[in-house]
C-alpha cells in the first residue's frame, strides 16, 4: 500500500506520519511506501520499517503539481494541506487559489478515468467546522445546513461539496472530517484565528505570557492533536458502505468557554500559570470568532466509531504527556 500525506510538514501531518511509521500499516494492511509532501519539503524519517519512504516538495496550487502527485499513485491520500484560517480571511486570493483550487486540481488528478479503470484512490480530506456559522444552536446536529461566515469555511465547504460529488460518481473514495479546534497545539503560534485558544494553555504550561484576545465566555468545539491523529485513521479504514451518501462528518470533540479553559489550566498547574495570562482584546479576531460554532451532536461520526476526549482538563492531559517531555518542563509544573 502506498500512503501520501499531503501537508506532511504541518503538526497533524508529522504527527500522523509517526504514528504510521510505528506500525508500518494502516487498516491491518502494511505500507510499503509513504510519501510525505508539503510546500516545504518535510524532514524524512531516518529510521523506518516501511520500506520505501520519501519526502518532496509539492504545491498543488501551481500547474501540473497535482498531476505530478497523483503520477505517484498513491492508494490512500491524506489531504491536510491548507493555509489557515486567518490568513485566509486576510489574503483572499491567496485562500481560494490553495485551499479551493489546490483541492480540486488535486482531485481531478487523483479520480479515475475510466469506470472500472482500477480501484478507486481513498481520499481522507481534512475540513473543518468553519464550514458553519450565523444563527446557530448551541449543539449543531448533523443534518445542519453549512452557513459559513469566512472565507477560509467557504473554501472548505466548497471542496466538501466536490469531494462528495466525485464520490457520488465513483470517481474517487473520499471522506471529509470536520475538524474541531485542535488544541493545544504544540510549537510556535500560527497565523490561524484560533491560535489563541492554543496559546493560552501551551504558553502558561511552560512559563511563558500568553495574550487572549476575545471575552472569557467565548465557547468553542475542541479535540487534542491526539484525537486528530486517530479521526484519519480511522476515517481511512472507513468504507463507502458505511460512510453512506453523505461522506462529510463532523468529529467529536469538547465544547469549552474560555473560562473553562483556563481553570482548566489551574487545576493542572495552579495559578500561577494563570496569571501569565494576559487580557489583550482584538476586535478582528472576537469578530472572526464570533461567527464559529459553540458545540455540535455528531451523532453519525460517534455512530462509526469516532472518539475524542470528553473533558478540557483530558485535553491538557494529552498535551503535557505527549509534548512536555523534558525534565525541565515537568519540574516547572511540579513547582508551579
Amino acid at each position: 500500500m502506498h500512503v501520501l500525506i499531503l501537508g506532511g510538514a504541518g503538526m497533524i501531518g508529522r504527527k500522523l506520519s509517526a504514528e504510521l511509521l510505528k506500525t508500518g500499516k494502516l487498516n491491518g494492511a502494511a505500507i510499503s511506501r509513504l510519501t510525505l509532501a508539503d510546500v516545504i519539503k518535510p524532514e524524512k524519517p531516518l529510521e523506518t520499517i516501511i520500506p520505501r519512504i520519501e519526502a518532496i516538495e509539492a504545491d498543488i496550487s501551481r500547474p501540473g503539481e497535482a498531476a505530478r502527485v497523483a503520477s505517484l499513485r498513491p492508494d490512500v491520500v491524506f489531504h491536510l494541506a491548507a493555509i489557515v484560517s486567518g490568513e485566509a480571511e486576510a489574503n483572499l486570493e491567496k485562500g481560494y487559489t490553495i485551499n479551493l483550487d489546490g483541492t480540486r486540481a488535486l482531485l481531478d488528478a487523483l479520480r479515475r478515468k475510466e469506470p472500472g479503470s482500477g480501484p478507486l484512490t481513498k481520499v481522507v480530506f481534512a475540513s473543518s467546522i468553519a464550514v458553519f456559522g450565523g444563527n446557530m444552536p448551541d449543539f449543531i446536529p448533523d443534518d445542519y445546513y453549512l452557513t459559513p461566515e469566512t472565507s477560509y469555511g467557504a473554501q472548505k465547504a466548497m471542496s466538501e461539496l466536490m469531494l462528495a460529488d466525485y464520490t457520488r460518481r465513483g470517481l474517487i473514495d473520499g471522506i471529509g472530517i470536520r475538524l474541531p479546534t485542535i488544541c493545544v497545539r504544540p510549537g510556535k503560534p500560527n497565523l490561524a484565528a484560533s491560535g489563541f485558544f492554543s496559546g493560552i494553555i501551551r504558553e502558561p504550561l511552560i512559563g511563558q505570557e500568553a495574550i487572549l484576545p476575545v471575552a472569557d465566555t467565548v465557547r468553542h468545539w475542541f479535540a487534542s492533536p491526539r484525537s486528530a491523529v486517530q479521526f484519519f485513521l480511522h476515517a481511512a479504514s472507513l468504507t463507502p458502505a458505511q460512510v453512506g451518501l453523505y461522506p462529510n462528518l463532523t468529529m467529536p470533540g469538547v465544547s469549552a468557554t474560555v473560562a473553562e479553559q483556563i481553570e482548566a489550566l489551574r487545576r493542572a498547574a495552579g495559578d500561577k500559570a494563570v496569571a501569565l495570562i494576559k487580557r489583550e482584546p482584538n476586535e478582528v479576531i472576537a469578530r472572526i470568532v464570533s461567527g464559529w460554532a459553540r458545540g455540535f451532536n455528531p451523532a453519525r461520526a460517534t455512530s462509526l466509531g469516532f472518539k475524542a476526549e470528553t473533558s478540557f482538563d483530558q485535553i491538557i492531559e494529552a498535551h503535557i504527556e505527549d509534548e512536555l517531555a523534558t525534565s525541565a518542563q515537568k519540574e516547572h509544573l511540579a513547582t508551579s
